[in-house]
C-alpha cells in the first residue's frame, strides 16, 4: 500500500493505483503496457462510469450521485471519486466522500472497504445446526463438529462405527459418543481406556479378605468360616454337626473353630483325645489302710488287706487258710485279690485275663472253672495248658460298673488222694466311656 495525500484527508492505496482528474494527465504513472498500447485510462473510466456506473473488474462502483464532472479513479478495480460539481476546479477542503463496496464489505471510517463479518453481524443463513465461519467477502456453514455434510443437511456422525475409539464399549450420542467400561472397570484419564477397579482397595465389601482379580473380586473367609449365601460376608462352620469323629469326647464349636473336651477323670492330649488321668499317682482320697486302684475316667479304693476270718494275709493281696484250723477243710486253700479295668463297649470276644498255678504238684491235673460273678454268661474260661487258662469277655460290658469274678483252679493228683483248690477273686471295673 501506498500513502496518497488529498485535500482535507489521505489515501492508503494499492502502488499499483492511479488517480486520474478528467480533462487532465494522470497524476500517478500509468503501467508501461497500458502506456504502449495507447489507451487513455481516463477516457476508459469516464466512459466506463458512463456506461455503467461500475467500473472494469466488478471492484467497487461510484456514489449514487451519477453527477457529470471530473472523477478520480483509484486504483483500477477500487473506487472512484466525483468532484464536487459546484467547483470543478478543485476539490473541497473537507470533501464528502461515499463508497459502495462490493458484496461482502463495507466501507470504513476511514473511507477504506472492508470485510463485513456475517457470522457477528447475524446477516448468515447458517442452519441452527450449522457454525458460521466468516471469509474474506463472504462466509460459509459448517456443521458442527460430531456432524458431517449431507446436501443441504448436518447428520451425527456414528464415531462408535469407525475404528475403535473405545477400550471396551462406545455409545454414540448426537454429535459426539462417550466410552463405557465393563463392571469392574472404570475409565482411565484419557476417557478412553479402561482399567481395573481394585475392590480392594476402593471400597472392600468383604467381610474378611479380599483378593482382586482383572475385572471383579472375590471374597475369602478365615479359616473355620465360609461364604455365605451373598459371597461377601462369612459364616461360622459348626465343625461340631459336620463330623462326628474330630473330637474323642465333645465337641464345642466356637466362632471360627472348635475345641475338644474331656469328660471328668479324663485330659485333653494332642488337642482331640482324652487320656485318663491316673489319681493314684496325683492326689486321691483313698485312707492309709486303703490301697488305690486306677481305673479308667476313675479310681476306687479298696482295703490293703482284704481277707476274711478264717483267711490271713501271708503276702499282698494273698490270704490263706489255716490248715490247722478246721473251717479251711471245706475251703479253697488261698484267695488271691486281683483287679483289673476295662473300657465300655470293648469289641467280643476278647481275651482280658490269664490265671496260671504258681505251684506244681507232681502227677496232679489241674483244671479251672469260673466258680461265681458270671451269671449273665458275660465271660468264658478257656484253659491253655496244663497250669493255665484265659478269661475270654463275650458279651460286651458298658460301665461305669464293676464285676467281681472267682476263679478256681482244682488240683487232684492221678489216683486221687490228693485234692486243694484255690481262687483268684478278680475285680472288674469297666469305665463309663470307650476310651
Amino acid at each position: 500500500m501506498k500513502c496518497v495525500n488529498h485535500y482535507g484527508g489521505y489515501l492508503c492505496l494499492p502502488k499499483t493505483a492511479q488517480i486520474i482528474v478528467n480533462n487532465e494527465q494522470p497524476q500517478l504513472e500509468t503501467s508501461a503496457a497500458e502506456s504502449s498500447s495507447g489507451t487513455t485510462t481516463g477516457s476508459v473510466a469516464a466512459s466506463s462510469v458512463a456506461a455503467s456506473g461500475v467500473l472494469p473488474g466488478g471492484g467497487f462502483i461510484a456514489s449514487a450521485a451519477a453527477v457529470a464532472g471530473p472523477e478520480v479513479q483509484t486504483g483500477r478495480n477500487n473506487f472512484v471519486f466525483r468532484r464536487n460539481p459546484a467547483d470543478p476546479q478543485r476539490i473541497p477542503s473537507n470533501p464528502s466522500h461515499r463508497i459502495q463496496c462490493a458484496a461482502g464489505y463495507e466501507q470504513s471510517e476511514h473511507n477504506v472497504c472492508q470485510d463485513i463479518d456475517e457470522c457477528t453481524s447475524g446477516t448468515h443463513n447458517c442452519r441452527a445446526d450449522q457454525v458460521c465461519i466468516n471469509l474474506r467477502g463472504s462466509f460459509t456453514c459448517q456443521c458442527l463438529p460430531g456432524y458431517q455434510k449431507r446436501g443441504e443437511q448436518c447428520v451425527d456422525i456414528d464415531e462408535c462405527t469407525v475404528p475403535p475409539y473405545c477400550h471396551q464399549r462406545c455409545v454414540n450420542t448426537p454429535g459426539s459418543f462417550y466410552c463405557q467400561c465393563s463392571p469392574g472397570f472404570q475409565l482411565a484419564a484419557n476417557n478412553y481406556t479402561c482399567v481395573d477397579i481394585n475392590e480392594c482397595d476402593a471400597s472392600n465389601q468383604c467381610a474378611q479378605q479380599c483378593y482382586n482379580i482383572l475385572g471383579s473380586f472375590i471374597c475369602q473367609c478365615n479359616q473355620g468360616y465360609e461364604l455365605s449365601s451373598d459371597r461377601l460376608n462369612c459364616e461360622d462352620i459348626d465343625e461340631c454337626r459336620t463330623s462326628s469323629y474330630l473330637c474323642q469326647y465333645q465337641c464345642v464349636n466356637e466362632p471360627g473353630k472348635f475345641s475338644c473336651m474331656c469328660p471328668q477323670g479324663y485330659q485333653l492330649v494332642r488337642s482331640r483325645t482324652c487320656q485318663d488321668i491316673n489319681e493314684c499317682e496325683t492326689t486321691n482320697e483313698c485312707r492309709e489302710d486303703e490301697m488305690c486302684w486306677n481305673y479308667h475316667g476313675g479310681f476306687r479304693c479298696y482295703p490293703r488287706n482284704p481277707c476274711q476270718d478264717p483267711y490271713i494275709l501271708t503276702s499282698e493281696n494273698r490270704c490263706v487258710c489255716p490248715g490247722s484250723n478246721a473251717m479251711c477243710r471245706e475251703l479253697p486253700q488261698s484267695i488271691v485279690y486281683k483287679y483289673m479295668s476295662i473300657r465300655s463297649d470293648r469289641s467280643v470276644p476278647s481275651d482280658i485275663f490269664q490265671i496260671q498255678a504258681t505251684t506244681i504238684y507232681a502227677n496232679t491235673i489241674n483244671t479251672f472253672r469260673i466258680k461265681s460273678g458270671n451269671e449273665n454268661g458275660e465271660f468264658y474260661l478257656r484253659q491253655t495248658s496244663p497250669v493255665s487258662a484265659m478269661l475270654v469277655l463275650v458279651k460286651s460290658l458298658s460301665g461305669p460298673r464293676e464285676y467281681i469274678v472267682d476263679l478256681e483252679m482244682l488240683t487232684v493228683n492221678s489216683i486221687g488222694t490228693f485234692r486243694t483248690s484255690s481262687v483268684l477273686r478278680l475285680t472288674i471295673i469297666v469305665g463309663p466311656f470307650s476310651f
